[in-house]
């Protein structure tokens, strides 16, 4: 593990974010422009799934416009997040923290993809969302309760890691 660490501090791109002031900070704003499009799609999905706005918002529509938006601030929180890993891959691959972090993304995308494959699954016809909105209601809790659980964690573990430097 020591050797990759190394070799990933040693990359040039490593060393453009550990001193390049406005590099950094561009693509720590970019990070934050990614958890915001993720946790700001995500939570209102989850609530729903929870069954918030039940009758008045339909799933399918509600998941048709915010899945994607959520997916586009995932990729964008992984990219940003893995150059902002590039600047201090020895303090960030021994902090805690930051392996909460990991872990509770790793689990938030896979409960996610449990989701749409349940769903894939599940019943026929109509698009993804259409199919979603079709599990039953304990099933869609489940995920929404699990969801905003998970992504919460996450969120609220890299918070801490910034300002704890742990």
């Amino acid at each position: 593990m020591q050797g990759l660490v190394d070799l990933l501090a040693g990359l040039p791109l490593a060393e453009w974010m550990r001193v390049s002031r406005w590099g950094y900070a561009g693509v720590n704003t970019l990070h934050v422009i990614g958890l915001s499009l993720l946790f700001g799609a995500i939570v209102p999905l989850d609530l729903r799934l929870l069954g918030l706005w039940q009758g008045r918002i339909p799933l399918a529509a509600l998941a048709r416009a915010l899945v994607p938006v959520a997916a586009t601030g995932l990729v964008l929180a992984l990219v940003s997040g893995t150059l902002l890993f590039l600047s201090a891959p020895a303090d960030y691959a021994a902090a805690p923290l930051f392996l909460a972090k990991i872990g509770l993304v790793l689990l938030g995308a896979g409960s996610a993809l449990l989701a749409h494959r349940a769903a894939a699954k599940g019943a026929a016809g109509g698009d993804m969302a259409d199919r979603l909105a079709q599990l039953s209601s304990a099933r869609l809790r489940l995920a929404g309760a699990l969801s905003l659980i998970l992504w919460t964690a996450a969120l609220v573990c890299g918070r801490m890691l910034a300002f704890t430097g742990d």
